[in-house]
C-alpha cells in the first residue's frame, strides 16, 4: 500500500448485528444472511457467536427462534449497512405482518463502534438490547473474542435480566 491509499482509506468500524429466525429452516435463514451481507465488499465478518435457541418475547404464539450475534468490520456508515441489512432480510422473504410476528429472518443494528444516536429511522445502541437475554447471551459470546474489556460490561448487565436461563446454545459456529 501506498501512502496515497493510507490516507484515503476510510476507517474501518466494528458492529455487531443480532440475527434471528423462527420460521423454516432457522440455520439456513441466519447463516444465508451472513453469507449474503459478507458478499458485500465493504462488511467483513470478524466473529460470530454460537446459535442460541429462545422463546419468543412480545407475540408469543410462535415457534422458538435461533439468535446468533455476528460482529463485522467495515466502512460503510451506520445507515449505509443498516441498509444492507434490510436488502438482506427482503431477499430472504422477511414479511412484516405481526409486530414481533414470526419471521424468516430478523437482523438488527445493535452496536455501531462508539456511535449513539437517535435518529427516526436507525436509533444506537439498539434501544432495547439491554432488557433482551436473547440479545445479550450472543452478543457477550461474539464480543468476548473481539472485545473483551467492553463484553465484561454487558456480561454485568445481562446478570440482571430476566429470562437468560431460557437462552440455550443450540450450535456452536464459526
Amino acid at each position: 500500500m501506498n501512502e496515497t491509499d493510507a490516507h484515503t482509506r476510510e476507517p474501518q468500524e466494528l458492529a455487531y448485528l443480532g440475527l434471528g429466525s423462527n420460521i423454516g429452516d432457522r440455520e439456513h435463514y441466519l447463516l444465508e444472511a451472513v453469507r449474503l451481507l459478507t458478499e458485500h465488499p465493504q462488511i467483513v465478518a470478524a466473529g460470530c457467536s454460537g446459535l442460541y435457541e429462545t422463546e419468543p418475547v412480545g407475540y408469543v404464539e410462535q415457534e422458538a427462534f435461533l439468535n446468533m450475534v455476528v460482529a463485522v468490520s467495515t466502512t460503510l456508515s451506520p445507515e449505509a449497512l443498516f441498509h444492507e441489512m434490510l436488502r438482506v432480510e427482503h431477499e430472504l422473504g422477511r414479511k412484516r405482518e405481526i409486530r414481533w410476528g414470526p419471521r424468516t429472518i430478523d437482523l438488527d443494528l445493535l452496536l455501531f463502534g462508539d456511535r449513539v444516536q437517535n435518529r427516526p429511522d436507525l436509533i444506537l445502541p439498539h434501544p432495547r438490547m439491554m432488557e433482551r437475554a436473547f440479545v445479550l447471551v450472543p452478543l457477550v459470546d461474539v464480543m468476548t473474542q473481539r472485545e473483551p474489556l467492553r463484553a465484561e460490561s454487558f456480561r454485568e448487565r445481562l446478570e440482571l435480566v430476566e429470562g437468560k436461563e431460557g437462552v440455550l446454545l443450540w450450535k456452536k459456529t464459526c
